[in-house]
């Protein structure tokens, strides 16, 4: 069996602005467990575990997704819910094109037994996940609230293997559908 995920891939760049903001999360007493810069990306379905006979299935589903590059932009630095944080976060923006390759993986994916999500698709990049929450959390929030989050042109889709290890998630591409 094989953890796995479909994600967008974004830039260096943008990689290194979140880095910033995570920096300035840092000052919160609440405890969270930063993502490796090098691994932030934008989740468009998590798959869950995946029989490695079924791979090539999904690799051909994924195949059959078309799409153009479009621009993503980081927002704002924010959490999933501000009176019971779980998450830190970077809201995307997208113009809804994120959206459409979510619908279409969903279409693709669902004759292969992968469940269709009952939430909508909010792009975002996951920066912390928060083990125990503080007010000093969103204070911080409020200190970064005008940092860069940059921007990138997202041109494709990576289906991603992802090992849990006590030093966080090891992420390995297993695919690459590139527009």
């Amino acid at each position: 069996m094989v953890r796995a995920f479909v994600a967008f891939e974004i830039s260096e760049e943008m990689r290194e602005l979140l880095a910033a903001a995570q920096a300035g999360l840092k000052k919160s007493t609440a405890r969270l467990a930063f993502v490796d810069p090098p691994l932030i990306h934008i989740t468009v379905k998590f798959l869950g575990e995946v029989d490695e006979k079924k791979l090539p299935l999904v690799i051909r589903a994924l195949d059959t997704v078309k799409a153009a590059p479009f621009p993503v932009t980081g927002n704002r630095v924010t959490v999933n819910n501000f009176k019971n944080p779980h998450t830190v976060w970077c809201a995307i923006d997208d113009a809804g094109k994120g959206r459409n390759v979510f619908g279409a993986v969903e279409t693709v994916l669902a004759p292969l037994g992968f469940p269709r999500e009952t939430r909508q698709f909010f792009p975002h990049a996951t920066l912390a996940r928060v083990k125990i929450a503080d007010p000093s959390l969103l204070r911080c929030l409020e200190g970064i609230k005008d940092a860069p989050c940059g921007s990138c042109t997202v041109s494709g889709l990576k289906l991603k293997k992802s090992t849990l290890s006590p030093r966080g998630p090891v992420y390995e591409d297993l695919h690459e559908v590139a527009w």
